[in-house]
C-alpha cells in the first residue's frame, strides 16, 4: 500500500489506515526503529496491571475499597452454587 508523506507543523508524517491499526492492535503509543533503509513501527506493550495501585489508592479515597463478598462466608454448605 502506498501513502503519501505530508507535511505535519515542522515535521513530516503518513496517515496509517484504521484497518492496518487495528490489524496490528495499535491504539496508542508505538515503538520506532530505523532497520537498515526503513522504519519500524511496533505497539508498545502495557502491563496488564499498570494502572490498578492508581486505580486502589483511588477506590480508597472513595471509601469503595469493600470486599463484596463476606469473608465469613462458608463457601463448603450444602446450598452454595458457583
Amino acid at each position: 500500500m502506498k501513502v503519501h508523506v505530508i507535511p505535519i507543523g515542522n515535521s513530516k508524517g503518513i496517515r496509517i489506515p484504521k484497518v492496518l491499526l487495528k490489524l496490528c492492535h495499535i491504539r496508542g503509543e508505538v515503538d520506532l526503529e530505523v532497520k537498515g533503509a526503513k522504519i519500524v513501527i511496533t505497539p508498545v506493550e502495557r502491563e496488564t496491571r499498570e494502572e490498578w495501585t492508581k486505580a486502589f489508592k483511588k477506590m480508597r479515597e472513595n471509601n469503595e475499597d469493600r470486599l463484596l463478598i463476606d469473608d465469613d462466608m462458608d463457601l463448603e454448605m450444602e446450598n452454595w452454587g458457583w
